[in-house]
């Protein structure tokens, strides 16, 4: 069951494509975060997703606001996904130990071992507040991310 809108956001600590570590923690206070979850790296709807995100990017990551990506890929599979897609934001890496922050967030499938589609909009306190849970194979909209940001 994914964490509740009106509940503190989980904070943790994971690798991007970069190897750098983020902090969710770090934002808090500065930006609004969109954080969204997808089960893997070059696969068909998440490539799309993350392509969806890359094109609206400049609303989703600005001076207010801020998107991390999650999957529960390796770090290098990350670096190579986002080169190969132009991509310009946080992947950021539940790979190890596997799973874990998907787990906190209540979106992680364990049968199939990684996240399903999973997003959350957490504000400048860290408070989530709006949520959308999808199935693996169900695509997300962008424009729902957009206005729920715009809502804050």
């Amino acid at each position: 069951m994914a964490i509740e809108v009106g509940t503190k956001a989980p904070d943790f600590e994971l690798k991007n494509q970069h190897g750098e570590l983020v902090k969710l923690s770090d934002f808090q206070g500065e930006k609004n975060v969109v954080l969204v979850f997808y089960p893997f790296a070059f696969t068909g709807v998440c490539t799309g997703e993350v392509c969806e995100i890359q094109k609206e990017l400049p609303r989703l990551q600005n001076d207010a606001v801020q998107v991390l990506a999650v999957s529960s890929d390796s770090p290098f599979t990350l670096r190579v996904f986002a080169e190969q897609e132009g991509l310009e934001y946080p992947l950021l890496s539940d790979f190890w130990p596997h799973g874990d922050v998907s787990r906190e967030y209540g979106v992680f499938d364990e049968e199939k071992g990684c996240a399903v589609r999973g997003t959350f909009v957490i504000d400048r306190t860290g408070v989530v507040r709006w949520s959308v849970v999808n199935g693996l194979p169900d695509a997300r909209d962008t424009k729902e991310y957009l206005a729920a940001i715009d809502a804050l």
